[in-house]
């Protein structure tokens, strides 16, 4: 009896080139022993986890999420809550494709994404799940808070389309002028941090916004989060810290940073000022909130070799949004001289 697989897509991702190569996608995994269906996604909320949700229940083999990070979040929140879990493969298709920069799955052709299946490698990832004031869900890759997620809320969706990426660094820089002080209290396995913070991260993979550094000792699968906190709200301490997270990662070493893996985060301010989370990218509710850890939650289809070789390569698409971004940075810190 063959395998069954269904592909869930994101019709408006990667510029419409996914609809037009379907086609060749779905001939990919069906090579590979799967009968494969395509499910559209639609504009009623939760489209695309409400599929997942189905496809599990029914006992697909495999699931294909293609899309940005937003409709791979939703495919994970519809599978996670079963025991019995299908397979998970991700065809990138959206503006910065975190998730899939940190498994290393080729983000700008997506046949060759597919193609991925034939190799027959897999890996077991961590999932986290949060709970705030009014939501209760799942997440892949990061759960945040501070100014700079903030970004993900302020870049246009026609500024996304036209600069992927870049549009979330250039938006970055504009916003530091702007942090805020919000006095958290941040709970952990080992302790508790009480004072204010410009930024909170909970990562489950080393890849934030572009970013490969954030969490540059993160091992996938390890069932640990890594909690960053940056304890300044000074303009220019902000400014070397992110200098510093592009240039080396020596970030995780500064006193004005907390570095820590913990496997469990409660995360609430001490009065009662607002401070929204932000997972995988999109607003997921207030805090307080609650992180807690599900270790290697799905088995996703990657290219494990690959993973292996990249350990000390860097991405040059990554490296010149980086470029652009200090430049800004390095406009900001004259400003500030002057």
């Amino acid at each position: 009896m063959r395998k069954r697989a269904r592909l869930i897509y994101n019709p408006t991702s990667g510029r419409e080139t996914l609809k037009r190569q379907l086609p060749d996608i779905l001939n990919e995994y069906e090579k590979a022993g799967y009968d494969t269906s395509a499910f559209c996604t639609t504009p009623e909320p939760l489209s695309a986890q409400k599929e997942a949700d189905r496809c599990t229940r029914d006992g697909f083999d495999l699931i294909v999420a293609a899309g940005g990070d937003g409709t791979i979040n939703e495919v994970v929140n519809g599978m996670s809550p079963h025991i019995d879990r299908p397979k998970l493969a991700i065809i990138p298709s959206g503006t910065t494709n975190d998730y899939a920069r940190a498994l290393k799955i080729p983000r700008y052709d997506f046949v060759k994404a597919a193609q991925l299946i034939h190799k027959n490698q897999t890996v077991h990832m961590d999932i986290g799940r949060v709970k705030t004031k009014t939501e209760d869900m799942f997440f892949m890759n990061i759960g945040a808070a501070g100014f700079l997620t903030e970004v993900t809320y302020d870049v246009p969706p026609n500024m996304k389309s036209l600069f992927g990426s870049l549009a979330y660094f250039v938006k970055g820089a504009e916003l530091l002028p702007r942090v805020g002080k919000v006095p958290v209290k941040i709970t952990y396995d080992d302790g508790v941090y009480e004072g204010v913070a410009s930024l909170i991260f909970v990562a489950l993979t080393n890849s934030v916004g572009g970013f490969e550094k954030i969490a540059p000792d993160k091992m996938l699968g390890d069932g640990k989060f890594t909690l960053i906190i940056v304890k300044t709200t000074n303009f220019a301490e902000i400014l070397r810290l992110i200098t510093m997270l592009m240039n080396d990662g020596r970030h995780t070493q500064h006193p004005k940073v907390l570095y820590k893996k913990t496997s469990y985060v409660k995360a609430e301010t001490q009065n009662n000022q607002q401070l929204m989370i932000n997972i995988d990218g999109e607003y997921g509710g207030d805090a307080p909130a609650e992180f807690t850890m599900y270790k290697q939650h799905l088995e996703i289809v990657t290219d494990l070799d690959r993973m292996q070789l990249s350990i000390n390569t860097r991405d040059l698409m990554t490296e010149e949004k980086e470029e652009e971004f200090k430049k800004r940075v390095m406009e900001l810190q004259d400003k500030e001289e002057e």
